[in-house]
C-alpha cells in the first residue's frame, strides 16, 4: 500500500449528513456567533438573509464533528506499507474557508472530505502535511462550505 492509497488521494469520503434544527442554530449562536439573523427568527426575516440561518462557523464545526466521528467508526485504514503505520496528528490550520449559501433552519448538510496531496516536512523529518478538501452540501447538491485543511502525520 502506497501513502497516496493510505491518504485516499483523489477519493471522496462521505462523512455523514447533519440536519440543522432551529433550537441547535439558536443554541450555538448564543454562545459562538450571536447575530440576529442566528437567533432571533423575526429579527433575521429583516436580514439579508430573509429567514433563520446557521452560523458558516456552526457549519464548519459540525464538518469537523462529522470527520472525527467518522474515523471513530470506521478507524484508520489497515496499513500494509512498509514501515510504521501512519499516524495522524494536530492540524497546522486551514484556509480558504467559504460560506457559500446559507444553511437555514430544517436543512440537511452532508459533508465530504477528499484527500488532495501530502508532502514531507523538511524541519520534522518522519512527519508529513496531508491536505484534504473539506465540502458540505445541501440536499439539492448545492455547496454550502468549503476549505482546504492541512493535518499532520508521522510516517516514518
Amino acid at each position: 500500500m502506497t501513502l497516496d492509497e493510505f491518504f485516499e488521494v483523489g477519493v471522496t469520503v462521505t462523512l455523514g449528513s447533519h440536519t440543522f434544527t432551529a433550537e441547535a442554530i439558536k443554541d450555538f449562536a448564543r454562545k459562538y456567533d450571536p447575530q440576529p439573523f442566528h437567533v432571533d427568527e423575526r429579527k433575521a426575516e429583516g436580514t439579508v438573509f430573509g429567514r433563520l440561518c446557521a452560523s458558516g462557523w456552526h457549519t464548519t464545526a459540525m464538518w469537523m464533528r462529522y470527520s472525527l466521528a467518522h474515523l471513530a467508526k470506521t478507524g484508520a485504514r489497515p496499513w500494509t506499507g512498509p514501515g510504521e503505520a501512519p499516524e495522524f496528528g494536530p492540524s497546522p490550520g486551514f484556509k480558504n474557508l467559504k460560506w457559500q449559501k446559507p444553511v437555514y433552519a430544517g436543512e440537511t448538510i452532508t459533508f465530504t472530505r477528499t484527500g488532495l496531496s501530502h508532502r514531507p516536512i523538511a524541519s520534522r523529518p518522519g512527519w508529513r502535511v496531508l491536505l484534504l478538501l473539506a465540502e458540505a452540501h445541501d440536499s439539492t447538491g448545492d455547496k454550502v462550505m468549503e476549505f482546504e485543511s492541512a493535518v499532520l502525520v508521522k510516517a516514518g
